[in-house]
């Protein structure tokens, strides 16, 4: 069962059809819309500021959605897929976005829709991801544009697999 903890008397809320795995946890000012899924060890961390999430979001096996006290909370659009040991913390990140495996986004990032994070890099502080770009590396930056129906087909398709996974664990629930 996933842990819910209420913090300074805000308690974790999310909507029809979400899934939480056992072993994850949602703590605090954290708002969810439909069609969610965090998966196992998976920590949302709402205690030092807030956190929304859209709708159609999986937040991945182990990864990590943190803010900074005071400075930075957390916003994340819609159809957006956060992969496995992710750090997103105190950014906003627009619809339809694939953040990759092990990245770390930072404080203050902004990643415009339809834009893939690669596996593996680190967006430093206050770095700006316009629409539909692919960024990768240690800091990252940008490798290339990506035509919109390229990068959304592909961001939608992962969305899209993370909510039929989910519905196999349904019966578990």
């Amino acid at each position: 069962m996933c842990k819910i903890i209420k913090v300074n008397g805000k308690a974790p809320e999310y909507g029809a059809g979400t899934f939480l795995a056992e072993g994850s946890f949602l703590i605090g000012d954290v708002v969810m819309g439909s069609q969610c899924s965090i998966w196992y060890t998976a920590v949302v961390r709402g205690d030092v500021n807030s956190i929304r999430i859209g709708d159609r979001v999986n937040i991945q096996d182990g990864a990590i959605i943190h803010c900074t006290y005071e400075r930075a909370a957390t916003v994340i659009g819609n159809d957006v897929s956060i992969g496995h040991r992710a750090l997103v913390h105190g950014c906003t990140i627009h619809d339809k976005v694939l953040i990759g495996m092990g990245a770390i986004v930072m404080d203050h990032c902004v990643i415009e829709s339809g834009s893939i994070i690669a596996a593996g890099a680190v967006l430093l502080e206050g770095t700006h991801v316009e629409a539909g770009s692919i960024y990768a590396g240690v800091p990252a930056r940008k490798v290339k544009s990506v035509e919109a129906s390229a990068a959304s087909g592909e961001i939608a398709r992962i969305a899209g697999n993370y909510i039929k996974y989910a519905s196999w664990f349904s019966d578990s629930q």
